[in-house]
C-alpha cells in the first residue's frame, strides 16, 4: 500500500516535470497567443498532477475540481495586486502566481485540466477492465 503511493508520487512527479519541460520549450520557442495560452493550460496541467504529488489517492474528479479550483483562487487574487507587488521582487513568484488578471485564463485552466480527467479516469477504467477475471476464473 504504502509502495503504491510512492510510485504513485513519482509518476505525478514526473508528469508535472514533463509539463514544465514542455510549457518551457513552448515560451523559448513560440510567441504571442500560443505561449500566453499554452502556458495557462500547462500552468493548470501541472498543479493537476502536483494534487497527486501531494495526495496520491485523490480521484481525477476531486483532483481536477482542486486543480482548477486552486487556479481559479489564484487568478482572482491577481486583482489584489499583491502577487504583482510580490511579482516584481521574485521570479518564482511571478511564475507561480502572475502579475495581473485576465478573465480569458479563468477559461484556459480548465482547458488544461479537463482533457487530463477525461484521459486519466478512461486508463483508470481500462486498468479496471483488465484486472477483471475471465470467465470461469475466480
Amino acid at each position: 500500500m504504502l509502495r503504491t503511493d510512492w510510485t504513485r508520487r513519482l509518476l505525478a512527479l514526473a508528469a508535472a516535470t514533463a509539463v514544465l519541460v514542455i510549457a518551457l520549450l513552448i515560451r523559448a520557442l513560440a510567441d504571442g497567443p500560443l505561449e500566453q495560452h499554452s502556458g495557462t493550460a500547462l500552468y493548470a496541467s501541472m498543479i493537476y498532477a502536483g494534487v497527486f504529488v501531494l495526495r496520491p489517492r485523490t480521484t481525477p474528479l476531486v483532483a481536477g475540481a482542486a486543480a482548477i479550483a486552486f487556479c481559479w483562487l489564484v487568478e482572482l487574487s491577481q486583482l489584489t495586486g499583491v502577487p504583482a507587488y510580490l511579482s516584481e521582487r521574485c521570479l518564482l513568484a511571478r511564475l507561480a502566481l502572475g502579475v495581473a488578471y485576465d478573465p480569458l485564463d479563468m477559461l484556459w485552466y480548465p482547458a488544461g485540466v479537463l482533457p487530463l480527467v477525461a484521459v486519466h479516469l478512461l486508463t483508470r477504467a481500462r486498468l479496471v477492465v483488465g484486472q477483471a477475471p475471465r470467465s470461469g476464473e475466480r
